[in-house]
């Protein structure tokens, strides 16, 4: 942007002192051109550390670093600051974004019991959208023309960052310096890092891949890339070894209002602090570890091992309010549509029109869901021993075998006559009835690969398989 104002009066000199001019402009034939800005999301780890020296010499841009607080250990955010600040970055902006991750992104994944393939509760999946959101509005407040993450090129978080920031604003260009840059695999990298005097926290002796935050922890890497290794003790931090825990139980009241968490144990408290002080108790249980081996987006498969100990027990209690409060049907659907939900989260597709839709669904069927479930903790498990709800769909007079039961047992013979007519229309005209007399032979019952034999007094099907 021109100064006109600072440029006319330039202009005025200049012409009042020929000289002075011809200085002036020279100087500015010979000034270095502005370099062009990318924003990176920077954690202060290996990777993002060495993307910030290989952005500056090799590409030659201005680099400003967004370092996003969703909840992680850190030695303190200050000092990954000052790190980034030492290795001549232009900007580095500190961002507390716990409460929008846990207010927008953790209660979205709650309503939708998100757990990718049943196992993983999304943690990583869940911040990478929201870290994209803010990547995008400082690349909007420092002019950049491009924003830059250090995901390798055979992870799910490239997928995430680049699908987000594509959904909120297409016309930035994304860069992926670990894909790009020639420096082979991990202990290269380190080499790298080393060599360029980029400080670091990793040996090639404890090579994890760690990320975190406040819905938990994510190691990968190292001894752990052999999924015959048991997991070391020292990748857990959040988590007692159950064997060390508590030999008697911890019991815990969550309550929520309309699907949300909103109390323990009766005290009502924020999501940041409730997710906080729960992960604090079930780690002392030794409650919240998960080692799985699970399907990357990109085709791998991947020995991951996780810390959740908040999110599973939240989760858990979730769905037991949901069995006391949700209709049948609604119920049965929502089973179906949390793996869809889960699903696009996962492949990083959180702005997608269908996710959007999805999350639609899910609030739909959160507003009946206020009451109390009570957990038991005990040695690396969790129990729901308890549930409470003004709003339940549970009725005592209609479940009990008591006497005092208000359930009509009459009315089944005509529920069973309607609902099986059809069932027993088809075994009159193409079903087992329709075929030869009981004790004859009949290949193929109705066509449908079964075969028909006599045994004790009755019918029985025996499936014919051919392989």
């Amino acid at each position: 942007m021109i100064d006109t104002a600072t440029n006319n009066v330039t202009a005025s000199s200049a012409a009042q002192n020929p000289a002075a001019g011809s200085t002036a402009a020279a100087a500015a034939a010979t000034a270095a051109p502005a370099k062009d800005k990318v924003v990176l999301a920077y954690s202060g780890g290996l990777d993002t550390s060495v993307c910030v020296k290989w952005l500056q010499d090799e590409l030659g841009y201005d680099v400003v670093c967004v370092l996003g607080n969703v909840g992680q250990e850190h030695d303190g955010l200050e000092k990954i600051e000052a790190k980034a600040k030492a290795l001549g970055v232009v900007a580095c902006e500190v961002v507390d974004m716990r409460q929008e991750f846990a207010e927008s992104f953790i209660t979205c994944a709650i309503a939708a019991n998100a757990m990718y393939e049943n196992k993983y509760p999304l943690l990583s999946a869940l911040s990478r959208p929201l870290i994209s959101k803010h990547l995008v509005e400082a690349a909007h407040k420092h002019g950049a023309v491009a924003v830059a993450h250090g995901c390798t090129g055979k992870g799910n978080d490239q997928v995430r960052f680049e699908t987000s920031i594509m959904a909120l604003d297409p016309t930035l260009k994304v860069i992926a310096p670990v894909r790009e840059w020639d420096l082979g695999m991990r202990p290269d990298e380190i080499a790298y890092a080393k060599a360029h005097g980029v400080p670091v926290d990793v040996s090639l002796d404890k090579p994890y891949s760690i990320d975190d935050n406040l819905w938990g922890r994510a190691i990968e890497a190292g001894v752990l890339e052999d999924p015959w290794n048991e997991p070391p003790s020292d990748i857990w931090t959040m988590t007692v070894d159950p064997e060390d825990a508590p030999d008697a139980p911890t019991y815990v009241e969550i309550g929520f209002k309309q699907g949300v968490p909103a109390s323990l144990d009766g005290v009502e408290m924020g999501m940041v602090e409730l997710v906080e002080r729960l992960n604090g108790i079930c780690g002392a249980a030794g409650f919240g570890r998960i080692d799985m081996i699970e399907n990357r987006y990109v085709g791998i498969k991947s020995r991951e091992c996780y810390e959740v100990p908040a999110g599973l027990a939240i989760i858990q209690a979730h769905k037991a309010l949901e069995d006391l409060c949700l209709e049948r049907d609604v119920l049965h659907m929502k089973l179906e549509l949390e793996q869809a939900w889960a699903d696009q989260v996962y492949n990083g597709r959180w702005y997608s029109p269908l996710k959007l839709s999805l999350d639609a669904f899910m609030a739909s069927t959160q507003g009946a869901l206020t009451g109390e479930v009570k957990l038991k903790f005990y040695k690396g498990s969790c129990t729901v021993v308890g549930r409470k709800s003004a709003q339940a769909l549970y009725d005592q007079t209609l479940a009990t075998y008591d006497n005092d039961d208000a359930f009509d047992q009459k009315a089944a013979k005509g529920f069973i006559d309607i609902q099986a007519l059809s069932i027993k229309t088809w075994a009159m005209k193409q079903g087992v009835a329709s075929q030869a007399p009981a004790g004859a032979k009949a290949s193929s019952a109705a066509g449908a690969g079964f075969d028909v034999v006599e045994g004790a007094g009755a019918v029985a099907y025996q499936r014919a398989v051919a392989f």
